[in-house]
């Protein structure tokens, strides 16, 4: 695990702003303008203009080329350093992990980091790009590039990959539908409590969940994570700068990557995660362990994915997910508070930046009784993506 088993990084750098954009249904809205907004949010939170930021590091829809370029010109800034990551969901974690490899090189000081899409909008945009996201789960822009198909032999889009782990799960371990439907259940109930999520106003119960429009076997409607106009960013600088800035510092206080480069389908790898080997790493270098986390802020693109990576993290043994999840374990109050502003199945899709987002403000204690983790200091972040194969870990603690 090299330079991840050492502490020599270990709350040397901290999260100093975090801000969002409007979520769901913003007619009219690109992924610009939703980054432009998150990232206005950023460093009003931070206290700071745009001369205080000397480097980007975002991600943006996959057909737009130079994201970041197209961000910092909005901004009307020149940055030491920026990049555009393409590494799925797990691309957001990514950034904050290579803002602090540019400071560590001497490239930059103040790294703004973001991520933007426009899905909702462009989906809507006419008749057949509706139809035609419906039928594979990716925009026409991106079937060129959809590594999730192969049209030739019936398959479509991410649903029908993560369909196939969710159900080899099954059979291995004897997970059901229910288990499936208890986390989409806990998760719509904070987004409840969440005013900005794009589900605030709509409950889900079990039944709800049982009658969803089917997807692809075994998931339905309520399995799969919402098509969103949405965007978050986050402010990173080492933590002996952070006092120059308005909020406390959320200090970063570990991280992990790994690659299942070989593939979901090779061997094990759709039931035991690249999660398993990035946790390992960066709960190493937190100098922590599962039992330490407060709150856990899971890449919840399907309701399985949370599920496994449950397991994958250290909360419940291999196989026990199901049964973790349906006791309850992932409300507020329960014995590990999860997804705490609704996830990508309830707050909005913005491909695990807004559960960056939530972690800090939770270490923060932002909220008020009915949404904040009683005693939070310690918070995890997931994500997962590219080829359902890239997996990275974020650990935060508050100031």
């Amino acid at each position: 695990m090299g330079a991840y088993m050492n502490t020599e990084l270990r709350d040397r750098y901290a999260i100093v702003g975090v801000g969002q954009s409007r979520l769901g249904e913003v007619p009219g809205s690109t992924a610009l303008s939703l980054m432009m907004e998150a990232a206005v949010s950023a460093m009003a939170d931070a206290g700071i203009e745009k001369g205080g930021i000397d480097g980007i590091i975002c991600r943006g829809p996959d057909d737009m080329y130079g994201f970041h370029q197209q961000v910092g010109q909005l901004l009307g800034t020149n940055v030491g350093f920026s990049t555009t990551l393409d590494n799925g969901g797990a691309s957001q974690i990514l950034s904050i992990i290579l803002a602090i490899s540019a400071i560590e090189a001497g490239m930059c000081n103040t790294v703004l980091c973001g991520y933007a899409r426009d899905a909702w909008s462009r989906t809507h945009s006419s008749e057949e790009a509706r139809m035609s996201q419906r039928a594979s789960g990716a925009a026409q822009s991106l079937h060129a590039r959809d590594i999730y198909s192969s049209e030739s032999f019936g398959l479509f889009g991410a649903p029908a990959m993560h369909a196939l782990g969710a159900r080899r799960h099954m059979d291995l371990y004897g997970t059901t539908k229910d288990q499936l439907g208890a986390v989409a259940v806990a998760f719509r109930e904070h987004a409840r409590r969440n005013p900005l999520a794009q589900m605030h106003a709509k409950q889900l119960t079990l039944e709800d969940y049982r009658a969803g429009r089917p997807i692809v076997e075994p998931f339905n409607l309520f399995d799969c994570s919402l098509r969103s106009d949405a965007a978050g960013a986050v402010i990173v600088t080492s933590l002996d700068k952070a006092t120059d800035f308005r909020k406390a510092p959320v200090r970063i206080r570990g991280f992990g990557t790994h690659n299942n480069l070989s593939g979901w389908f090779h061997q094990e790898n759709m039931t035991n995660t690249a999660a398993i080997q990035s946790s390992k790493k960066a709960y190493s270098m937190a100098g922590l362990g599962p039992s330490d986390i407060d709150v856990f802020e899971v890449y919840d693109c399907f309701t399985y994915m949370a599920l496994v990576q449950l397991e994958d993290y250290g909360f419940c043994q291999k196989g026990e997910g199901g049964p973790y999840v349906e006791s309850g374990a992932l409300r507020l109050g329960g014995a590990l508070p999860t997804n705490t502003a609704g996830g990508q199945l309830s707050e909005g899709h913005a491909e695990g930046m807004l559960q960056i987002v939530e972690a800090a403000r939770q270490v923060r204690r932002d909220y008020g009784p009915d949404r904040q983790v009683e005693n939070a200091e310690v918070a995890l972040v997931s994500g997962h993506g590219g080829n359902t194969v890239c997996h990275s870990s974020l650990i935060l603690a508050c100031g």
